[in-house]
């Protein structure tokens, strides 16, 4: 019987520091959960920008965000929304907006350095959340995080049960493939840039490579990937603070990813027992 693991990024394999700084209300927001601010509103999109801090950091601060990303050429990826918004609603919106400035970004980036500067920091993502309805830029948004301590060995265990680790995340891809050769993740398993119904695909497409697929994450994106895995399982090492429906849609929750190879085990062995595939 064969068992593969599908794991989210933020959240469930990094801890992750995340702060968002609200333009309309010029007010920075630490400790947030970015997803939650976009489901917060179907007119929301979290797009993360294929940039690099030093570019922002070296930019005027009053100039218009919208006008260095046509300068720079910066690429975007829809990380997640409520609702399906084509992409090219999303880039008109992006490169266009007149609201956001290169200093609100600048300050999301400075307020990440300063609390991980001690930390080896492995990720570190910035982006927008767009408002439709706005229209514009509604919050500029950066995280850094760490892999979990346990993290690097949950995925050794995994491998040495024979047993494949992908990671899903709407982070981006090239961000995502440095945290897989750091925990030993091949590139070809990482999936990044993923919206809440890619992760569900993903998982999806697995189901026809093995007997069962096992999800795990943290938040509420991972909803989806949720329902349509043989096995749920979500993660509090971030935070306990979850919306009740993801309590409702998974089989298991731990506190730690380190638990994953047990579960995994007892799935293997419970489906060895029943000559079937089996949840747990």
């Amino acid at each position: 019987m064969s068992v593969a693991v599908v794991f989210d990024s933020a959240g469930t394999l990094l801890r992750t520091y995340r702060v968002a700084r609200d333009i309309l209300h010029d007010e920075m927001l630490t400790e947030v959960e970015t997803t939650t601010i976009t489901f917060g509103s179907d007119a929301r999109v979290l797009v993360v920008l294929h940039l690099h801090s030093r570019d922002v950091m070296e930019a005027p601060e009053d100039q218009c965000l919208s006008e260095f990303f046509l300068e720079q050429s910066i690429g975007f990826g829809v990380a997640c929304s409520r609702r399906v918004i084509p992409a090219e609603e999303v880039g008109n919106l992006l490169y266009n907006d007149e609201h956001a400035r290169i200093g609100d970004l600048q300050a999301c980036i400075r307020q990440v350095w300063s609390c991980c500067k001690k930390e080896s920091i492995v990720t570190m993502n910035s982006g927008v959340i767009l408002n439709m309805e706005i229209p514009g830029i509604e919050f500029t948004v950066t995280t850094g995080g760490r892999p979990f301590e346990g993290a690097k060995e949950a995925i050794s265990e995994l491998h040495r049960m024979g047993v494949p680790a992908y990671i899903a995340s709407g982070d981006r891809v090239a961000k995502l493939e440095r945290m897989g050769d750091y925990l030993g993740i091949p590139r070809e398993r990482v999936y990044g840039v993923a919206t809440p119904s890619m992760k569900a695909r993903i998982v999806e497409d697995l189901k026809e490579q093995y007997d069962n697929v096992v999800m795990v994450g943290d938040a509420i994106n991972d909803l989806n990937a949720f329902r349509k895995a043989d096995l749920a399982v979500l993660t509090e090492q971030q935070s306990d603070r979850k919306p009740p429906v993801l309590y409702a849609s998974v089989d298991r929750v731990i506190h730690n990813v380190s638990e994953v190879p047990g579960i995994v085990a007892e799935l293997l062995t419970d489906t060895a027992a029943t000559g079937k595939s089996a949840t747990i």
